[in-house]
């Protein structure tokens, strides 16, 4: 099979290397700066493992790159995995995505299958098989995670297929065989809405539980533990996204919560709660600067270390990350912010008040605060008792309870964590 996958940011070019060991593959983008790094064997981004295997795919022959979009005129199948822009309300920029795609269909041979994985509104297949009539559409929502994007390409436990007729069946069949053994097929609108219901369903067990939470930290109850009886009851299960913490950040989720509620306004549908669920997080978003300011406590001057800055481990994304809120907000409060990422190497203009720091003791240094943001494996490996020795009075908020046990019982340490009831 010849396959061309277009979009080549994150999504696309973990599509990309990963098929290259399968497939005779070529990567398509508008960026030839882009196309040119890719070229060199570096991904667009940081992904553990993705920089080895583009340059695995492009030693064995079996991946190519190209900002030239007449490259897909041999293709037996289309990808297209661009990932879709986002404003800062959490609105997908889809024209801007289509655009890219229109460039390239019609250079086609008749009959082609394309397979959209881009988080694209439900109904956009329909739109794209009526403007190419000749071609074969299908949809398969993405299942891409940050940090273990190729265990969760190439291990992974189902795939949705939407389709219109048969007609693709064979070629998709053979283009998911070597990652999963259970291919779900369905209409083209339904895999499409699947996207959309997963995000917002996932969206709204944080949200619930980020809810309960708050009323845990008022009324003497144990959010963690509360979350433990709700997964022990089997109608929920013990994989439920039920763990109080941090709001949900980036635009993954928020993005499908956005696109359906666009599309009930649009159509006339009045929902209830799935617009709810945004109004929600973003509440939930302040939790820290309100834990902060308890009591009455004046923030200006108070030397606040934040661990971790980047949106989630394993990358080196800042866009959309809760960290980055937080720091703006600890400024505007005319707090000193010192900042420790293992990522990051320079803070954009925004974080210009931030000092960005070259170790854990650098950053807590004389610190009356610290925040732990982004869940490194490295933070748990430290030898708290020492590194905190010298630090004296110190407030730990520690949303998810990451270092629970490294730190919350040690001298001196105020430990805060989402839930946890207020003494």
């Amino acid at each position: 099979m010849k396959l061309v996958v277009h979009g080549l940011w994150h999504l696309g070019s973990v599509t990309a290397a990963c098929c290259a060991r399968h497939f005779d593959v070529l990567g398509l983008d508008d960026d030839p700066a882009r196309i040119a790094r890719l070229q060199a064997g570096f991904a667009p981004l940081m992904e553990p493992g993705l920089d080895a295997l583009i340059a695995e795919g492009i030693a064995a022959g079996l991946l190519r790159f190209t900002s030239d979009v007449t490259g897909v005129a041999d293709a037996d199948l289309l990808w297209v995995t661009h990932d879709t822009p986002v404003d800062d309300a959490d609105v997908a920029d889809v024209d801007a995505v289509l655009r890219s795609v229109r460039r390239s269909l019609p250079h086609l041979k008749r009959g082609t299958v394309v397979l959209v994985s881009a988080q694209l509104p439900v109904g956009t297949c329909r739109q794209l098989e009526t403007e190419f009539s000749d071609l074969q559409f299908a949809s398969s929502p993405e299942n891409l995670r940050l940090g273990k994007a190729i265990n969760a390409f190439t291990r992974a436990e189902r795939v949705i297929v939407g389709i219109r007729t048969e007609r693709p069946r064979a070629a998709l069949e053979e283009l998911f065989k070597p990652f999963t053994s259970q291919v779900l097929f369905m209409r083209t609108e339904s895999a499409e809405m699947v996207k959309h219901a997963l995000n917002s369903f996932l969206a709204l067990s944080i949200t619930f539980i980020n809810e309960v939470a708050r009323l845990c930290e008022i009324t003497g109850a144990d959010a963690f533990e509360v979350s433990q009886g709700l997964k022990s009851e089997p109608r929920i299960g013990p994989k439920a996204y039920l763990g109080p913490g941090t709001a949900f950040a980036g635009a993954t989720l928020a993005r499908d919560i956005v696109t359906l509620s666009s599309l009930a306004e649009r159509q006339g549908e009045t929902l209830d709660l799935i617009p709810a669920i945004k109004r929600s997080n973003d509440r939930h978003r302040g939790w820290a600067l309100r834990r902060l300011r308890a009591g009455g406590c004046v923030l200006r001057g108070r030397v606040v270390a934040l661990l971790g800055l980047v949106y989630t481990p394993g990358t080196d994304t800042l866009r959309r990350s809760s960290a980055v809120e937080l720091a703006r907000g600890l400024v505007d409060e005319g707090a000193v912010v010192r900042a420790f990422d293992p990522a990051v190497r320079v803070l954009p203009a925004e974080l210009s008040s931030v000092a960005l720091m070259d170790s854990v003791d650098g950053a807590i240094h004389g610190a009356d605060v610290l925040v732990v943001c982004t869940e490194w494996p490295e933070f748990r490996a430290i030898d708290w008792s020492k590194a905190l020795s010298g630090v004296g009075n110190l407030r730990v908020l520690d949303a998810n309870r990451y270092l629970e046990k490294q730190i919350a019982t040690l001298p001196g340490v105020d430990y805060v964590s989402v839930g946890r009831p207020t003494p």
